[in-house]
């Protein structure tokens, strides 16, 4: 594997590691029980997981045909991914950071959580979500055009979740949210 193969794997292991402890922290505290972000981390993770299997195989002959070797990438064109992952990967880190202890769906009777438009909410309403496809677009810029997958199929559950959680914004902030809304993209700043 070369050194951006490694540095990938690296950055998404270290996002599921922080999600792991942030999430345990949080269950600590409140006691929530699963959470749909832990969710989302798990089989990120496992998809991940599948893409280097594969590339193992083909890599140590265990597959027949290694055409697979074709979808890997080299030179600049890595070194760019390798970078696009690291901010991704960063972007999702710093933005749960952000969130804190409003992280999550509450009940009911609780209080509302704050609406966070701080950090990297002030530039975006899901910037976890644009941190993790942006991570994804770099992992197969870097490793192999086979991340690609999991961006087709993560990219649209994200906008879903993203536009779901809107919804619940109106509702618990009818004064707020709107003019966040207005003000602010929804994954990429100034453009979606």
């Amino acid at each position: 594997m070369t050194i951006h193969g490694w540095v990938i794997v690296g950055l998404w292991l270290s996002l599921v590691a922080y999600w792991g402890v942030s999430a345990t922290a949080r269950w600590r505290t409140t006691g929530s029980g699963w959470i749909w972000w832990r969710e989302i981390a798990v089989r990120l993770c496992f998809f991940a997981l599948c893409v280097q299997a594969l590339r193992i195989a083909v890599i140590g002959n265990l597959l027949p045909g290694e055409r697979l070797a074709a979808f890997e990438t080299s030179g600049p064109v890595a070194f760019i991914g390798s970078v696009c992952c690291a901010l991704g990967i960063g972007l999702a880190i710093m933005a749960r950071a952000y969130l804190g202890a409003h992280c999550g769906v509450r009940a009911v009777s609780e209080e509302p959580a704050e609406l966070v438009t701080t950090g990297p909410y002030a530039l975006v309403r899901h910037p976890i979500y644009g941190g993790m496809l942006l991570a994804m677009l770099g992992s197969a810029l870097a490793q192999s055009l086979l991340w690609l997958a999991p961006l087709l199929v993560y990219g649209p559950l994200f906008i879903r979740s993203a536009r779901r959680e809107e919804r619940l914004l109106l509702e618990r902030f009818p004064q707020r949210y709107p003019g966040y809304l207005k003000r602010t993209k929804m994954l990429v700043p100034f453009v979606l």
